[in-house]
This record gives C-alpha cells, structure tokens and sequence, in this order.
C-alpha cells in the first residue's frame, strides 16, 4: 500500500533519520516508537503527504485513501456535532450533487439519440452505481454509531461543537477520520483525550478494521492492544520490529546488549591495534605490518548503540509576589449553554493550595477555569484575591504558538530586561539547547510544543497557577520534574488532570465535577478515590454513586482507624469491657492493614517509575515483582474492606 525507501528528514547538520526503508502493508498494526522529538509526527506527516522528506521516496498505490490525526489540530466552531461528523462523506455528497445534476440535464436535454447525450447517460449509469456501492443511505446511521462508541449521547449530536471541551472536540475529528474508513490510519496520540471506555472501544475499532493502521502512543496497553509490528526511531535509523509492542520491548533490550558487547569488542580491538602501532611505528622491520594496521583502524565502522533517553528538563518556578489570602471565592457560580454545565459552585481557595479539579470528560472543569481566567461569561459571583498574577497552562497551549517562529525567537518575543541575557541558558534546561532552539515550532513534536509552552508560563513571575492537563504529551521523566516544580512552588496551583499518578503527593484537595455539581474532598488524590471505591480516575465514569449534594455538604475522608466509635450498649459492666476490647482489637488490625497497604502502594509507584525506564521494562525480575506486590495489595485491601466491616459493626 504505501512504500519507502532512503527517507532522509534533516533540519538542521544532524539528520532527525536517514536510509528508512519499509513497507506498509495491508492490516499491518504498526506502533511507532522513539523518543520525544525522534521524528515520529513528523514520519507521520511525510506519509499523509502534509511534509517533504530531504530525500528518499514514499510510493503510495494507486487509490489508497490516508485519514491522519495529528496531535494539533484547528477546529471548526460553526456547526454541530453532527454536522461536523458528517463532513467525513463530503465526497458522497459532492457525488451526490453531481448525480442531481447529470439527472436534471437529462430530464432537460431532448438530443436523445446524440453521442454526448449517449455519454452523459452512461456516465449517470456509472456514478449512481458508484454512490450506491459506497453505502451512501445508510451513513446516517454509521454516523450515530461512531459518536456514541466515542461517549457521546443523541443529546450532544445538535449542540455546537464551541460548546465542548478539547478532549471532546478530539474525538470529533477522530470520528471523521474513523467515518471515511480510509485505506490507512495514521493516528499521532489518539488516547491523549479519550477516557477508558472510549479507548476500549477505539482498540476494538481498529482490530475489526480493515484499515492498515500506524499510530503514536504513549499508552502501552494501548499500542500492545493494537500493534503487530513495531517501527523504532533510534540513533537516526528506523527500525523494523515485526512484532506487538511487549514483545519489541523484550528484542530491543537484547539488541542493546548485543550492541554493547560488540561495541566494547571493538573498543578492545583498536586499543590492541593503536598499541601495536605505538609499539613498532619506528621499526623499519615492522614498516608494512603498521601501514596494514592503520589501514584496517581507518576501515572500522563504530558500533552504535541504540539511545536511551536519560535527559530531563530542570524546572523552577521564579520567586513571586505574595496574593491575598483566598486567590480564588466562587459563590453560587452556574454556567450552561444549551445545557446546564455546573449549578451553584461555591468553593475557596487558599493561598499556597495546591488542588486538583477532576471527572470525566465535559463536566466543566475547564469550563470553570475558562471563568476563573474571565474568558466566558456566567452567572453568579467569581471573585478573584488581592494581588493575585495568574500563570495559564491551557489544553489546547500547542495551538496557541506561532509556528512560523523558530524555538529561540518564540521565547525572545515575550522576554523582558534581564531575562533576554538568559535565554539560551533557559532553553538548555528545557532540552532546546544547541541547534535545537533554532527549529521552527511547525516541526515540534507535541512533547516539545508542550515544554516551549512551559517556558512561556515561567517567564513572568506569578502567584497562581492554572494547569490544565498539563502532562499531555509529556514523557515520564518530563512529568517527575513538573510535579516537583509545582510542589516546591510558592503560589497557589489549580491542576485539572485524568493522570493519577501525577496528582499523588501534589494535591491536598480534590474538587469532583459531575452531575452539574461540584463536590469537594480534602485530603490527596487516593483519599479521594478511596470515599469513591474506584482504583482510576477514568472509573469516574463507572462509579454508581450519584453526585447529588451541592457543594457545601463537604465529604472530610478519615480513616475508619481515626473514626471514634462507641459500642453498643450492654448489659453489664464484664460485657461492656469485653467490647471495649474487641473493639480496640480490631482499630489495631485495620491500622496494621493500612500501614502495609501504603508500603506496598509506595513500593507500587517505585516499581512503577523503574518499568517506565526503556532500559527496565522488560526486567522480568522486577515485572515479577510487580504482579505480585499488586497481587498482595488487591488481596490486602479486601481485608481491610472486611475488617473496616467488622469494626462498623462493632
């Protein structure tokens, strides 16, 4: 279907990949893989025909139809959902058009028996058959079933597309390219905006596809899910794994082990060589062996070993000026468009807060932070505090950046006084340094685009910040420094995020969206998800209990350890100690069973950041470990679910 060979993609002296040859075939599952800013968007822009290589070729058969979803994309706001989804049978339309009116000269046209009235019914004949053969009456339906697999309701199918949030308005575009049922799927990060659900649903989609399919994900269950073959972008080469993901993983560690051994044989090699020839350069007898020696070093191809990425940005937010004591006041805040969004909000924020906003997609959260930053309008009263400068880290950030700019001048146009003198120090912190900062930000990858953003918002001192979904795109490494950039902050921060892990540690209070209401929970993500017996925050989704308190009503998570409990009467003063005793026996064993449920959710994240290491993921020590610590903690809390029962009852 599509062919490469020699692709060559250079922006600056050091080629991005040189001498990429591969075939895309059909139903092929490929899983396209490197490290941030390898080239992977843009191999993926080569093969949709949206950007040249510097050399080499991509062949494409004839009639293969290519439906790409970038990262960034630009987004229609003067239709509705439906209508937007429609566009993917534009052409059908556009056919359909052409069928009216061959129809219309026909019924107008007298000449019955002339050659061009003979070559306008054939040509009637042939496209009507065509717009039949394409399914064309029954795309309505097709329509239907492809929103609601992407979590929308027949509801959301009329509302306006500016009324949704970016994730969902995503999935719109991601429908439209799904709808065409193209020839070949290239799909840049499709889970970055999609709940758990949907991605089940989207994984399912592309097994039942005839579609070839070539996809950027940092999901790995996802990509495993998905692939059969897997292309690396490493050390300026593509390389062809014909395998899924896991077991990519697996080959890759073998291959580097192989590369280092023959890497240090070589090594050993020239040493021995350079040592001869230091030995006997002067010996007139040993002439002819020494030119020999010099000609097989000159002769010597190095060994490369495949990359690991062990850089990482370093993050610091500047010193800023002390705000009023409550940041943020929103009293009976009510925000709807055709439908309610949120009804009678009232929360405070402290100063030196650092909380999270969370729930499904298209709950309000950002709809909220659009209110705090006064980009929408509401009802209500939203009152921000004295002295407060906010720092805003938007969704759609990417979109925001002038692509014509070049990474250095992107930063020079917004820096003032001192600050200028520093830039490409700053820029080196961020991974831009060197010939990096002068690459135009059209060829940024989404991580990169996402990190030249972050330098943005560090610029100007500032007393709160607004994150919103700040680690999309974002490898693991890039997400450890941010979060300990914005526990070390002084200020306040409002973080709306899906990404559990990331929240651990950093916030001290959870505001919940759902239902129209917003309910507050202090205490840290797992508090929260504990009151909500869910293990994920796309569980969200699933969760049975109904939000039906306004915010006011506050749920304070205490430990059952923590609670005072008062035993029941009895009938004598032996019965009553008897009690007391059975009572404290049991505190004891469920505090025993929450010390040892933190050990190992501790010892879960360690393991966790040390799989999320190239070099690690496929350590079938330390997977083994893995399996069984979750194991023991699964098995764990369901003691404490029983011994917390029995201490109720108690």
């Amino acid at each position: 279907m599509i062919s490469v060979e020699g692709l060559k993609v250079e922006f600056g002296v050091k080629p991005l990949f040189s001498g990429a040859t591969f075939v895309i075939n059909n139903r092929d599952r490929i899983a396209l893989v490197g490290k941030n800013g390898a080239g992977k968007s843009t191999l993926l822009k080569i093969l949709c025909g949206k950007e040249k290589p510097t050399a080499g070729n991509v062949s494409i058969a004839t009639d293969t139809t290519i439906g790409y979803l970038p990262q960034v994309m630009i987004l229609q706001d003067n239709t509705t959902v439906r209508e937007e989804a429609q566009k993917a049978f534009s052409d059908i339309q556009d056919l359909k058009d052409r069928i009216d009116r061959m129809e219309k000269q026909l019924n107008e046209r007298t000449d019955y028996e002339s050659t061009d009235y003979m070559k306008l019914v054939e040509k009637f004949t042939s496209e009507h058959e065509r717009y039949q053969m394409m399914g064309a009456e029954g795309y309505e339906a097709e329509v239907e079933r492809t929103l609601t697999g992407l979590g929308f309701t027949r509801e959301d199918f009329e509302r306006p597309t500016s009324e949704f949030s970016g994730g969902w308005r995503m999935r719109i575009e991601l429908a439209k390219i799904l709808l065409r049922r193209p020839d070949v799927l290239l799909l840049d990060e499709p889970t970055n905006h999609l709940d758990i659900e949907s991605i089940q649903w989207l994984e399912q989609f592309l097994a039942q596809s005839s579609s070839a399919v070539v996809l950027v994900s940092h999901d790995r269950a996802f990509i495993n899910n998905v692939s059969n073959r897997t292309l690396e972008i490493s050390c300026g080469k593509v390389i062809d794994y014909r395998v899924k993901y896991n077991e990519y993983v697996t080959l890759r560690r073998e291959r580097r082990e192989q590369q280092l051994r023959a890497y240090e044989n070589q090594q050993k090699e020239m040493a021995d060589i350079r040592e001869f020839v230091e030995r006997f350069r002067y010996k007139p007898t040993k002439a002819v062996q020494v030119q020999q020696r010099l000609r097989q070093l000159e002769k010597m191809v190095p060994v490369e070993i495949d990359e690991v990425d062990n850089s990482a940005m370093h993050l610091k937010f500047p010193p800023c000026l002390r705000s009023g004591d409550y940041p943020v006041i929103c009293d009976e805040v009510r925000k709807a468009y055709s439908h309610l969004v949120f009804d009678h909000v009232n929360l405070t924020i402290k100063r030196g807060e650092k909380v999270a906003f969370v729930g499904k997609n298209g709950e309000g959260k950002s709809t909220l932070v659009k209110c705090i930053m006064g980009e929408i309008p509401f009802e209500g009263n939203l009152k921000i505090g004295h002295n407060v400068q906010i720092g805003y880290f938007a969704q759609n950030q990417a979109q925001l950046l002038d692509e014509s700019l070049s990474v250095f001048q992107t930063i020079d146009n917004v820096a003032k006084g001192e600050v200028r003198l520093k830039i490409n120090d700053i820029l080196g912190a961020f991974m831009f340094g060197g010939e990096a900062s002068e690459k135009k930000v059209k060829v940024l990858s989404g991580g990169e685009r996402s990190r030249l953003a972050m330098i943005r918002l560090l610029l100007e001192p500032v007393n709160l910040l607004i994150l919103d979904e700040p680690t999309n795109h974002l490898d693991m490494p890039s997400k450890d420094v941010l979060k300990e950039a914005i526990k070390a902050f002084d200020g306040t921060a409002i973080i709306v995020s899906h990404d559990r892990e990331f929240l651990d540690g950093l916030v001290t209070k959870v505001f919940e969206f759902g239902g129209g209401k917003v309910r507050e929970h202090i205490g840290g993500i797992y508090d929260f998800l504990q009151t909500k017996r869910i293990s994920e925050l796309s569980e969200l989704n699933q969760a049975t209990a109904q939000i039906d308190k306004p915010l006011q009503e506050k749920s304070s998570p205490v430990s059952v350890s923590q609670t005072s409990t008062k035993p029941v009467a009895t009938s004598s003063y032996a019965e009553q100690k008897e009690q007391q005793k059975k009572v404290r026996k049991a505190e004891r064993a469920v505090e025993d069973c929450e010390k040892k449920i933190a050990l190992m959710e501790k010892r879960l994240k360690e393991l966790d950041m040390l799989l999320c290491d190239p070099k690690n993921a496929s350590d079938m020590k330390l997977v083994a470990e893995y399996t069984d610590t979750k194991r023991q903690l699964d098995c764990e809390v369901e003691r404490w679910e029983r011994l917390s029962e029995e201490l109720e009852q108690l």
